[in-house]
């Protein structure tokens, strides 16, 4: 149990409470007015103790950068493409505002200012990516029983709005491909098998089964910060993915040994330049052309192999494997425009099956004994 004892200030009498910590280390607290304030604090201590909410106030005198450090040093699990964003996000957005905060002086409506401070000038994504830093950093404050509840849950954030797609015919993929020149198998590739660039780009010679026409996706070469990054898929699982008849001829691997590379002579390629590399080139060669040709990037044929796939009869969970998606849910939340026309079926069919009954129910009912033998 604690002790209480009385010592003198220059404002009076005070009273000071020595106990011990869950871990039977001693420490004290100071400064009540009254002997039965130290009481109350000592008894609502040691049920803080039985109950395993302990607090050690030593603990919440932690600032975040200590505690933003860890997090971000134990984050081996990321890819380095999906780590770079959050670490920018630390360093611009986190870091410069909380880095020399207490954890345990951290308070909701401050949090809730600072969120409508970053969205008056960023987007959703960008808010949204600072917020989950801070608040990753707080849950394990929470678990390591730094602070008792954390202060950043439950503030307003703002909505993503969803970004509509421009989807390929297969009219504008052939001449995509025909202005993207001597990338134009790349393009069909990307258009109709549904790769990321990094997938695409890693795709060596001994993944390509003929027999079988699959091309089996078991690397992925990302560049993040000018510096490139070889390993396994986003999803960290390989997948084989079905290609059209179409690029037998066209992939290029004759003459190739099974490690070469199937786009490249060497080096993987890079991702084009988005002002004005081959991709943007030939993009504005197909809209002088044609006006009413979409502009699209090269993640954009992506979705576009999405959609020609479902336009081709696919259901969602082959075009889930096709492009190696966690979930049948997730690629129906990623595509859920493509799939209108089977919400136009089901209203269909629900018609006719009402029909069929209220015919039913207006034939005259059969007596008994008049029913026909076969």
């Amino acid at each position: 149990m604690a002790t209480i004892t009385a010592y003198q200030t220059a404002k009076g009498k005070r009273y000071r409470v020595i106990y011990r910590k869950p871990n039977n280390s001693q420490s004290s607290k100071r400064g009540f007015r009254t002997k039965r304030d130290a009481e109350l604090w000592a008894a609502n201590h040691e049920l803080t103790k039985a109950s395993g909410e302990f607090i050690d106030g030593a603990a919440a005198r932690a600032k975040l950068t200590e505690l933003g450090e860890v997090w971000l040093s134990s984050q081996t699990h990321l890819k380095p493409s999906s780590l770079r964003p959050i670490e920018i996000a630390w360093r611009i957005y986190v870091l410069p505002r909380w880095g020399n905060v207490q954890v345990g002086q951290i308070r909701h409506t401050d949090v809730q200012m600072w969120v409508a401070e970053i969205g008056r000038e960023r987007s959703a994504t960008t808010v949204l990516r600072a917020y989950g830093v801070l608040a990753a950093i707080l849950d394990g404050a929470v678990r390591d029983r730094r602070i008792s509840s954390n202060p950043a849950r439950g503030v307003n954030l703002p909505r993503k709005g969803k970004k509509g797609r421009a989807y390929l015919t297969h009219d504008q993929v052939a001449a995509l491909a025909r202005e993207s020149k001597k990338m134009s198998t790349l393009v069909y590739t990307l258009a109709y098998c549904g790769l990321r660039w990094g997938e695409v780009t890693a795709l060596r010679v001994r993944s390509v089964d003929r027999a079988r026409r699959r091309l089996k996706v078991e690397e992925n070469a990302v560049n993040v910060g000018g510096v490139l990054h070889v390993g396994t898929p986003k999803t960290h699982e390989t997948r084989s993915v079905p290609y059209p008849a179409f690029l037998d001829d066209l992939l290029p691997i004759e003459g190739k040994t099974g490690a070469q590379l199937v786009f490249g002579t060497g080096d993987y390629l890079r991702s084009p330049d988005g002002r004005r590399g081959w991709f943007v080139s030939a993009l504005k060669r197909c809209q002088e052309a044609d006006p009413e040709f979409p502009t699209v990037t090269i993640h954009d044929l992506r979705h576009t192999a999405a959609s020609l796939a479902v336009s081709s009869g696919a259901n969602v969970k082959a075009v889930q494997r096709m492009l190696g998606h966690a979930s049948a849910a997730m690629t129906l939340d990623t595509y859920a425009d493509l799939f209108d026309d089977d919400l136009d079926d089901v209203a269909a069919r629900l018609d006719e099956a009402k029909r069929a009954a209220d015919v039913a129910r207006m034939l005259p009912p059969t007596k008994p004994g008049n029913e026909e033998t076969p």
